[in-house]
């Protein structure tokens, strides 16, 4: 094959970027991924690290924004953070729903590509499939061709990376900022002629652990839909948070230990158990059990630095103890059981296997207006009457400040 072409998995990808237009279905999934991105970046605005954000382009800023909560949405196969990279990277270049399910499609399959080892080597899928999800996003939004998208594609590959060890510290959310603004900047160049190999995506894609041959283009635009968080904190947390919750409120001076079983693989992102800051407490199943407990339930407020230096909190994390069981592909393998021994009265048991919010449990609407609310307090009936046309303007100016 010449160099220069466009060989298997990018022609393809590039190809159906370019192609038809996106089913209803497809049209109501990027509709309200639009608005709970919007609605989590809007409450990323107050977030301490806000002005750190400053220094990034308008759709870096929006992306590290939207994702510094951990309240944004996930693609379960994939294990990324699909809106946060590609609503921002559609929105900067000037593009709606089909540049946004372009990219968010891209990405889906790609990081599905990259697959489950990829994830657990320690790689942020979000990144590494963002940056060149980004591009397509961006391209689409630019009117390019399926030749310019696969250019596009390859020179965002220098910046497809990112790693987990940087999750609970500002570079985790910075991360999905870079992966945003390198789509971005790809596509502008390739819009302004630039030539790159496409063939340098398959490469990349294999010398991370990737299968090129496992590009699938079958399904709808973002196979498998999204995963909506309820909790503001890593996914990894939403199970056993839920499971919590089905249980009835107990005295915590009454607990003696919590009983985590769950298969380790749930457990890949949790790399703080003794979280010192709000956002290390946002990859800790110690403290995400320890906020399920005493705030029944967890809202903004419960993943703060001060949140997690409570006493209450510091003891209970004490009495979690993990039972991790051998093996798990992914963050919903399995089930979780979590047991509660007290001084005061009979264990408290239950198990769950899909939290509220998962693409095979939606979240019902009460539970997405309570989200939406917590986000965006006066400002949500704002939000529900935007569109893409509208939300880079709204953005900016709420943002602004």
């Amino acid at each position: 094959m010449p160099r220069g072409s466009a060989p298997g998995a990018v022609r393809s990808l590039a190809e159906w970027a370019a192609g038809p237009e996106p089913t209803q279905d497809d049209l109501a999934l990027a509709r309200s991924a639009l608005l709970d991105t919007l609605a989590v970046t809007l409450a990323g605005g107050a977030h301490p690290l806000a002005p750190v954000f400053d220094e990034l382009s308008p759709a870096g800023r929006w992306a590290a924004r939207a994702h510094v909560l951990d309240f944004d949405d996930l693609h379960m196969p994939s294990t990324t953070h699909i809106s946060a990279v590609c609503v921002p990277a559609a929105l900067a270049a000037g593009g709606g729903a089909r540049a946004y399910l372009a990219g968010a499609g891209v990405m889906a399959r790609l990081g599905t590509a990259l697959g489950w080892r990829h994830y657990r080597a320690g790689w942020h899928a979000t990144c590494t499939a963002g940056a060149p999800a980004a591009a397509v996003a961006a391209a689409v939004a630019l009117g390019l061709d399926a030749e310019r998208i696969g250019v596009a594609m390859a020179l965002a590959v220098p910046a497809a990376g990112g790693v987990q060890r940087a999750f609970g510290t500002s570079a985790k959310a910075l991360q999905v900022g870079f992966a945003a603004e390198a789509g971005l900047r790809a596509a502008r160049l390739a819009q302004a002629g630039a030539t790159a190999d496409p063939s340098a995506l398959e490469d990349w894609l294999a010398l991370v652990g990737g299968d090129p041959a496992a590009v699938s283009l079958d399904g709808p635009a973002i196979p498998d839909g999204l995963a909506v968080k309820l909790y503001p904190c890593c996914y990894a947390l939403q199970r056993p948070m839920s499971a919590v919750a089905k249980l009835p409120e107990t005295d915590p001076e009454q607990i003696d230990q919590v009983i985590v079983r769950t298969p380790e693989g749930a457990l890949q992102p949790l790399i703080h158990h003794a979280p010192r800051t709000g956002l290390e407490g946002k990859f800790s199943l110690e403290y995400g059990i320890a906020a399920a407990i005493l705030d029944h339930p967890p809202g903004l407020g419960s993943f703060g630095d001060e949140a997690v230096s409570r006493p209450a909190a510091r003891r209970l994390m004490e009495r979690v103890t993990v039972a991790a069981q051998p093996g798990g592909d992914g963050l919903l393998d399995g089930e979780v059981e979590i047991e509660i021994r007290r001084s005061g009265g009979e264990p408290l048991r239950t198990s769950l296997a899909l939290p509220p919010g998962a693409p095979g449990r939606p979240a019902t609407e009460d539970e997405l207006a309570v989200k939406l609310e917590t986000c965006a307090g006066e400002a949500a009936q704002e939000l529900r009457g935007l569109d893409w046309d509208g939300a880079p303007a709204y953005l900016t100016r709420a943002l602004s400040g």
